[in-house]
């Protein structure tokens, strides 16, 4: 074998695995992207099942803000009357559950929670209902708008993946 043999050979094969290399990181790249959207859209649809269900089941809104949603709510078994509250912290990027002084983080990794309150009577022409825009009158307010966004770091990548949920959910008690 020769030397200008040898100097191909190891030419060709640095080649061969360098595009082996960035296979293998765009790989795990786009496998950590994947698993990243399956988790977040897991827990953000948990998350909203369980909205879904106790805002459904409450008696009324009792309380309002950008941050924390309070609902008075009835047990249909005893008759005890039970405060719920959603609690969106910025800072920490959670939202979190609370019935009876025991707290659940529901979300990690949130961006971004808007909620927004309506009435039940619906504009003329239209699926939409009437917006509450007095936030010191949660009395009024029947149905809820509530999005959030989370998202994640992916590993070794600039690049954060996200996800986006919104829903209308209806205070059926009330």
């Amino acid at each position: 074998m020769t030397l200008v043999e040898m100097m191909v050979g190891l030419g060709v094969g640095s080649v061969v695995l360098a595009v082996a290399m960035a296979t293998t990181f765009y790989s795990s790249r786009s496998f950590a992207t994947m698993t990243n959207y399956v988790e977040l859209d897991r827990t953000s649809r948990s998350a909203l099942d369980r909205m879904t269900s106790d805002i459904r089941q409450a008696d009324k809104l009792t309380s309002f803000s950008t941050n924390q949603l309070v609902f008075q709510t009835t047990d249909p078994g005893n008759g005890s009357v039970y405060s719920l509250t959603y609690t969106y912290s910025p800072g920490n990027k959670t939202l979190s559950r609370t019935l009876n002084g025991e707290t659940t983080v529901l979300l990690t990794g949130c961006n971004l929670w808007a909620p927004a309150m309506y009435q039940r009577n619906t504009v003329t022409n239209s699926f939409d209902q009437y917006v509450v825009e007095d936030t010191n009158r949660p009395d009024l307010c029947k149905a809820l708008i509530l999005t959030w966004s989370c998202s994640r770091n992916v590993p070794g990548s600039p690049v954060n993946t996200e996800n986006v949920q919104s829903a209308k959910i209806v205070i059926r008690r009330q």
